[in-house]
């Protein structure tokens, strides 16, 4: 162990980190590695894979990685422009043989860019921070509604609405964004007939196919509260992307729904817990953060488990560190990494000096 007196690097990162939340995490992950082996061979077997080759891919991308919003904007673009049109959609590029999807890397960290403009708002009235973090907003969705990806630019409006209102921003204004948000989905509804289908197969399951989310629903009911035992579920083998955003379900019938409510139990913790924090901190800066990495994580597990149950109109998103997927995997390692630095204790001397040195140099 790690002694309080000793003065390096790695003693005073552990004795101020957060140890139940990062904890939390690692179970996570470790969920996440022992789900993907079990939901992910029939996958890759039926497209002429190794059993094991999302398995291998899944552990390959925990490794920390650093991410930088320009170049996933860059990416984006460049998708756009270049990437492979798939089910109406151009979200991936490949780039040295991995196929990744530059809107994932580029969630947490304009959640932190978000964060910094609002707390220069509120320290610098005189600065256009907020008009600021607008614009850098709509730059965002506009590429991700180009792509187009509904499910990745539901979650940053919202993540980005929470900001705003954290930042104590007029209610007008927020009521305003959520009306601007209506519009738009309404508008999705009505000339996007990618967006039109889903919704209505959701309102009314007979008017299409809904063979993933039957299939996902069945699972739940075979697996019962105990489940059928580790590689017993019937389910990964008839669903496509058992082991991307259905990977709730296979869990539900090989594990039960034991396993589930305590994976929601734990992504619940590591939410509230990193809140909790945030709300603790001085530095507005790390709170807003802190706070806005916490409601992604969370907003983004519970639309993954919505659409497994059937509760929201079936979108592709994933399960934060439970589903397959290098770029999701690479951008939650990437925010959980700042959630956990965010969130550490800090001296308030430390904090004091954040704050003279962001007042003098115009950053955080």
């Amino acid at each position: 162990m790690l002694s309080r007196e000793e003065r390096n690097p790695l003693s005073e990162w552990w004795w101020t980190v957060d140890r139940l939340l990062l904890s939390s995490i690692i179970a996570l992950m470790l969920s996440g590695v022992i789900l993907s082996l079990a939901a992910s061979p029939p996958v890759a077997t039926r497209i002429g894979l190794d059993p094991f080759h999302f398995f291998n891919h899944h552990v390959l991308f925990l490794l920390p990685s650093l991410i930088v919003f320009a170049i996933s904007v860059a990416l984006i673009v460049a998708t756009l422009l270049i990437g492979p049109e798939v089910k109406g959609s151009r979200r991936w590029i490949t780039l040295l043989g991995l196929n990744i999807q530059a809107s994932e890397s580029a969630k947490p960290a304009f959640v932190v860019i978000a964060a910094w403009l609002f707390a220069e708002s509120a320290r610098r009235p005189e600065m256009p921070a907020t008009s600021m973090a607008l614009v850098l907003l709509l730059m965002l969705v506009s590429l991700l509604v180009m792509e187009p990806d509904f499910g990745q630019t539901m979650l940053i409006l919202m993540v980005w609405g929470a900001l705003f209102f954290i930042a104590g921003m007029r209610m007008i204004w927020v009521t305003g964004l959520a009306c601007a948000a209506g519009a738009g989905l309404f508008g999705a509804y009505v000339f996007v007939p990618h967006v039109a289908g889903r919704i209505k197969r959701f309102m009314n399951p007979g008017s299409g196919d809904t063979f993933q989310v039957d299939t996902a629903m069945e699972a739940f009911y075979n697996g019962g509260w105990f489940g059928l035992g580790p590689g017993e579920g019937v389910a990964k083998r008839s669903l496509p992307d058992s082991h991307t955003d259905f990977v709730f379900a296979v869990a539900a019938e090989e594990f039960g729904i034991i396993l589930c409510l305590a994976l929601l139990a734990l992504f619940a913790f590591i939410v509230i817990r990193a809140l909790s924090r945030a709300y603790a901190s001085e530095d507005m800066f790390a709170r807003f953060a802190a706070s806005g990495l916490a409601i992604m994580f969370g907003v983004q597990a519970a639309i993954n488990m919505s659409v497994n149950l059937q509760l929201i109109p079936a979108k592709g998103m994933t399960l934060p560190f439970i589903s397959y997927g290098g770029s999701s995997i690479v951008s939650l390692a990437y925010g959980v990494g700042m959630l956990l630095a965010l969130t550490r204790l800090r001296p308030r001397t430390e904090v004091l000096s954040m704050g003279e040195g962001g007042a003098r140099h115009g950053g955080p």
